[in-house]
């Protein structure tokens, strides 16, 4: 039976990111998003939902967004959902807690101006001043039809 675990987020940061490392030296960044929803009840009547969702960055991605992003500022993330299990130490009560594990993030501009890339993406953790505004993509696959020559005097099969 096929699985899929794919998160796609957009919100805001709720707190700086909190940048550690492991033991054996990974980086690991933990952060919040919050996420808005506007809706209309039965009655007419507009509403706003928030929800909050941990995140966790690891290796260069988490520390550039560690680096670069801060407290309300906006943020898109593609990840994977992680339920975190653990007994706890006082009242020895089992705990659980789902969290994002970041694998893709892009740099979303923001009305204060002044955002990290403002829209240039960052997949591989690597922050590029000078990226162009384009969504970084697997590498082409080998082996498909290889573009034709562009031909000349194409003027002239134009019917107008």
């Amino acid at each position: 039976m096929p699985s899929l675990n794919k998160v796609l987020l957009m919100g805001n940061l709720t707190r700086d990111p909190e940048l550690r490392v492991t033991p054996k030296g990974t980086s690991i960044c933990q952060f919040s998003l919050a996420i808005n929803r506007q809706f209309k009840m039965e009655s007419g009547e507009s509403r706003e939902e928030v929800i909050f969702v941990d995140i966790e960055a690891w290796g260069k991605q988490g520390e550039t967004i560690a680096k670069y992003m801060t407290k309300g500022r906006p943020l898109y993330v593609e990840g994977r959902l992680r339920l975190d299990q653990w007994e706890d130490k006082n009242t020895k009560e089992k705990r659980s807690r789902m969290k994002v594990v970041l694998e893709q993030f892009q740099f979303l501009g923001d009305s204060r101006g002044g955002a990290p890339g403002s829209g240039a993406p960052v997949s591989s953790g690597e922050f590029d001043q000078t990226a162009t505004p384009e969504r970084h993509s697997p590498p082409p696959r080998t082996g498909g039809p290889k573009p034709t020559a562009p031909q000349e005097n194409l003027d002239e099969d134009v019917p107008f």
